[in-house]
């Protein structure tokens, strides 16, 4: 039974913009504490995109998100969203939503227990 579900990837050009979205059962966002964005590229370990509390607060992880990339939540709708502009080549990755029971964001892929099955976002140079 999928719990997340991610859309909204593609195929975009260098400099264009891309929004994902992630939907939930009500039951997943109402035991959400955060809701969280990971990546993977091929060979290597899923990180640390961006997450949002509760209360709607983010933290990202700056050495590339670089204020290009915007994460907000809507309880009301169970859906979250990543808004992204400026993508790079190197942004070119499966983009994973994650939920946590935690109350605070935590960039440790072991604190999050219910996953999506990821979205491909390819930016072309």
């Amino acid at each position: 039974q999928v719990q997340l579900l991610e859309s909204g990837g593609g195929l975009v050009q260098a400099g264009g913009s891309l929004k994902l979205s992630c939907t939930a059962s009500e039951r997943i966002f109402k035991n959400s504490g955060v809701v969280a964005w990971f990546r993977q590229v091929p060979g290597k370990e899923r990180s640390f995109v961006v997450g949002t509390t509760r209360r709607g607060g983010s933290i990202y992880d700056s050495t590339f998100t670089k204020g290009r990339f915007t994460a907000s939540r809507d309880n009301t709708k169970n859906t979250a969203n990543l808004q992204m502009s400026n993508l790079e080549p190197e942004d070119t990755a499966v983009y994973y939503c994650a939920s946590s029971r935690l109350d605070d964001v935590s960039v440790d892929i072991r604190e999050y227990d219910v996953w999506g099955q990821g979205t491909q976002v390819t930016v072309s140079s």
